[in-house]
């Protein structure tokens, strides 16, 4: 009978607008006869579902009462009935649990700058002492902004287009902004997944092949190691020249990989099977991708605590350097590092919270899936660096032996109490009575502390020096798989939630009202696919740089900016607090309200501010790698390269302003559509809220009315008062 209703359901909501009425009306009828009798019995439930889609469409609006429904807070979970929408819009999908919602959560907002970013950060900028910036930046910044696009998507039920055309009309450009941006990273991002996928299969070889040196065999049948690699690493070698077929410069991409296009290929594929169904297939998939990598850092920090300089590396990694708390660059860099790890202003928070029913607790949220996400990068941290702490150890040791037995064989054991001359130096050797006349040789640096600090951030972290310290391992094949395919479901969920913003604000905007969903999905995804190729060739590494430095950065930056101007003096933010009293049943603090108004706008100014006028004086360029030298040489990017980072920011951030003015000139970029249906009086009466008095502190810090009101700071941000 449930499954009649889903039907009919879906079958009404085609119809005539004009029809729509008398539909919801006989639909309204039929559900409470539903929900009263089944098979001549009354119904009893024996589960409560999650979302829109709950068995059977209890109905809790104010046109229909039940002595079963509660109406106040002391009603248990267990009791709680679901609020189902009677609205005229076409059904909206939703989780299957709340479990799955957290899972997808965390799956996009944990990702691989966990891993590969915040450990090189912290160890950079003063250890132990950089956690201070760190949390005081998520605290201000981080969880406000987090719980905004939580609460903003629950209340509207949009997508992020959706959501801000609804708070004004003249601010839907942040929500096409965000799209974009979403999609530029999108593009690029699955280039590591495809990374990852080109190392995992290597990763079944009997032995690495990025393990040692490949021989440069002569025709005499002589060999000899490739000077290349020679010079630098077999990690090295194996990443620049055998994965990335790399170029010398960006201005000549020299060959096409066919391996990494391969990859890409297989990983926009593998993208689409997890979202060809939207929530309902990523939804299933996330249980895999959310859960793996913690099993593995579990499985890698157990092996990690068991191994040589394991504490060389924490203590390296936590030992307080107090006076870079004074240095600016750590907060801005701290700033940086959360508002990206955390996954703000790309639009995926906003669609995956709009799939959530009314009342859930957002607030909570917020916090749970922000905590995890700092949590886990601090375990990421002690992972990486106790197997960091092993390699450098394993460095150190192997050229004190080689020292030692240049020495040994030079001096004798008596080396151990000499005090050696500079090297190309004369010495007098007095070997069994014979003296002899030698040069001092250039002996190597040992340095245990040099070695440690020789860390890198993103690729180099993941693909040269954690693939360095897994060929010491016994079994390295084992840890290998484990750790690329850690790093794949690392970077697959977060592209769930990436594209997930474009897809659901494509969906909105009725871009292609007639094209389901699947369809919407392969054809964006094909698109990604074919101009990710341009990834794929020898200057693709330096364009996946150029990327992943401008593409996102600043105009996420910039569109968060205007996500808190907009709640803040257009939404209002008590009428904010309101809503989300009504969806928990607790109002937010008055803390997270002068975040929302004052304390997170200020921090990502700040930031944009500091990021401008470091760009402006320390100038920018990539790492070219030069196989004669088998180093990296910094390089300035082209022209043409300057020329695509400011058509790639434009691109995204110009839809803000464009927006505003069109719609101020009568030319409306998105159209206006019904607002989303919302129980404002279910959840009155259900949460037992009670008008309150302005405080004291509302009207000095926010300029509230005696009567409550805020007034109206824009034209058309009235549109979301809940109006029968």
């Amino acid at each position: 009978m449930a499954n009649t209703a889903h039907l009919m359901r879906r079958q009404s909501s085609r119809d005539l607008y004009a029809q729509r009425s008398l539909d919801r009306m006989e639909m309204k009828e039929l559900r409470g006869r539903l929900v009263t009798m089944e098979n001549g019995q009354p119904a009893h439930r024996t589960h409560v579902m999650y979302g829109a889609t709950n068995e059977a469409f209890e109905d809790t609006s104010p046109n229909r009462r039940s002595s079963e429904t509660p109406t106040s807070k002391g009603s248990s979970g267990e009791e709680r009935a679901g609020f189902k929408n009677e609205g005229a819009e076409i059904e909206r999908e939703s989780w299957d649990s709340k479990l799955t919602f957290l899972l997808a959560t965390v799956g996009y907002a944990v990702g691989l700058g966990n891993v590969w970013r915040f450990p090189y950060l912290a160890q950079k900028n003063g250890g132990g002492a950089f956690l201070i910036p760190y949390f005081v930046m998520l605290a201000i910044e981080g969880i406000p902004i987090f719980y905004l696009e939580l609460a903003i998507g629950q209340r509207l039920r949009k997508g992020a287009i959706g959501v801000w055309h609804q708070v004004s009309p003249y601010l839907g450009g942040i929500g096409i902004s965000s799209a974009v941006v979403s999609f530029n990273v999108a593009l690029y991002y699955n280039s590591i997944i495809a990374w990852c996928l080109f190392y995992f299969a290597q990763s079944f070889q009997a032995e690495l092949p990025w393990s040692e040196c490949p021989k440069k065999y002569f025709p005499n049948g002589s060999y000899t190691s490739e000077p290349e690699c020679a010079k630098s690493s077999p990690t090295q070698y194996f990443w620049y020249r055998t994965t990335l077929q790399i170029s010398e410069d960006i201005n000549y991409p020299e060959t096409f990989n066919y391996k990494i296009a391969l990859a890409l290929v297989i990983a926009w594929i593998l993208v689409y099977l997890c979202m060809i169904k939207g929530i309902a297939s990523s939804g299933k998939v996330v249980y895999v991708t959310a859960t793996f990598p913690y099993i593995v850092l579990v499985i890698f920090f157990f092996r990690g605590i068991t191994l040589k300089g394991m504490s060389d590396g924490l203590i390296h990694l936590f030992t307080p350097k107090w006076h870079t708390i004074l240095d600016p660059v750590v907060w801005l860099e701290a700033g940086t590092q959360i508002f990206f790890s955390l996954g703000l202003a790309f639009g995926g928070l906003i669609a995956f919270s709009s799939y959530n029913p009314v009342d859930n607790n957002c607030y909570r949220d917020a916090i749970m899936v922000s905590m995890t996400n700092c949590l886990t990068s601090m375990f990421a941290g002690i992972v990486v660096f106790s197997i960091i702490g092993f390699k450098a150890t394993m460095i150190y040791e192997k050229c004190l032996e080689i020292r030692n037995e240049t020495l040994l064989e030079m001096f004798g054991s008596s080396y151990k109490s000499m005090v050696f001359p500079e090297a190309g130096e004369s010495v007098t050797i007095d070997k069994n009575g014979t003296i002899t006349n030698l040069l001092m040789p250039l002996l190597p640096v040992c340095d245990l502390q040099k070695e440690l600090d020789n860390t890198a951030s993103g690729t180099g972290l993941a693909f040269i020096i954690f693939t360095e310290a897994i060929n010491q391992f016994p079994g390295a094949q084992f840890w290998s798989v484990l750790f690329f395919l850690m790093l794949f479901t690392l970077g697959i969920d977060s592209q769930f939630g990436t594209l997930e913003g474009v897809v659901t604000s494509i969906v909105d905007m009725k871009l292609f009202p007639n094209l389901r969903k699947e369809y919407l999905t392969g054809g964006l995804c094909l698109l990604c696919c074919l101009l990710s190729m341009g990834f794929a060739h020898g200057a693709g590494s330096y364009i996946f740089l150029l990327f992943d430095m401008y593409s996102g950065n600043f105009p996420l930056l910039i569109i968060a900016f205007f996500e808190c101007v907009g709640i803040a003096y257009v939404y209002g933010v008590k009428r904010f607090a309101d809503d989300i009293e009504l969806m928990t049943g607790q109002r937010p603090g008055i803390y997270w309200l002068i975040c929302w108004k004052y304390l997170s706008p200020l921090a990502m100014l700040s930031i944009l501010v500091s990021s401008f006028a470091e760009l402006a004086m320390e100038g920018s360029g990539y790492e070219a790698w030069v196989s004669s030298e088998g180093d990296t040489v910094k390089k300035p990017w082209p022209v043409w390269a300057v020329l695509l980072v400011v058509v790639l920011v434009l691109a995204s951030v110009l839809w803000i302003p464009v927006v505003a003015i069109c719609r101020y000139f009568g030319y409306p970029i998105v159209e206006d559509e019904e607002r989303a249906w919302f129980p404002a009086e279910d959840l009155r009466d259900f949460h037992g809220i009670e008008p309150r008095p302005v405080s004291a502190a509302e009207t000095l810090l926010f300029c509230t009315r005696p009567d409550g009101s805020e007034g109206c700071c824009w034209p058309g941000c009235c549109e979301t008062d809940d109006e029968e």
